[in-house]
């Protein structure tokens, strides 16, 4: 059985994953999965289908990937997504993020930060404390947890580290951003580009 593999840009929540399911069975194609970024259709597609999914991905805020090298940065921000936002245990990760990006995708570290960096004009890492950030602003607004438990929760070194990074990228501590009322919080495929960090 042949299968058809996509990606698709800007699908980084399990919304964009039903939306996309739901549209494309509706369509009366047979939908093998879909994955954050991912999506598998049964049987190989002609160019008519294949524009029919791209009209539909367009309608709905995503983009099919087609480059080969914008697929590989795809991938690269789909991991961190996984590893900054699915990370559901109350444990920091054992291996760094570099190390676990190159070992997923089978490629020199230094090659797909110099690709991300030329793609996406900001580093992997910067991408990483971006993420990381909209995930600590997502742990405030559940109250859940202590400032210390989301620092150990998220791999800082410290709650002194967390605060700082938080400021820089927000202008606001952890504990200013908790008390004001309005929601800051970012969709994840809106974070990055070129926003720098100090």
């Amino acid at each position: 059985m042949e299968i058809t593999h996509l990606l698709v840009k800007n699908m980084v929540c399990d919304r964009c994953i039903m939306v996309i399911r739901s549209e494309l069975q509706r369509d009366g194609f047979s939908v093998m999965s879909v994955k954050l970024g991912e999506v598998e259709i049964e049987g190989a597609l002609e160019s008519v289908s294949m524009q029919k999914i791209e009209d539909m991905l367009n309608r709905n805020g995503f983009e099919l990937v087609k480059d080969k090298k914008d697929k590989v940065v795809e991938q690269i921000k789909k991991l961190i997504i996984q590893l900054v936002h699915r990370n559901q245990e109350a444990s920091p990760m054992v291996m760094n993020y570099s190390d676990c990006i190159a070992r997923a995708l089978d490629i020199d570290y230094t090659y797909l930060s110099t690709l991300f960096s030329t793609k996406e004009g900001i580093t992997i890492e910067k991408y990483i404390i971006l993420q990381k950030i909209e995930r600590v602003k997502e742990l405030l607004a559940y109250q859940e947890l202590t400032l210390s438990e989301i620092a150990y929760q998220m791999n800082y070194s410290s709650v002194q580290h967390l605060s700082n990074q938080f400021k820089k990228v927000t202008g606001l501590t952890p504990s200013e951003y908790k008390l004001q009322k309005k929601n800051t919080r970012k969709a994840l495929d809106k974070v990055g580009g070129n926003k720098q960090i100090a």
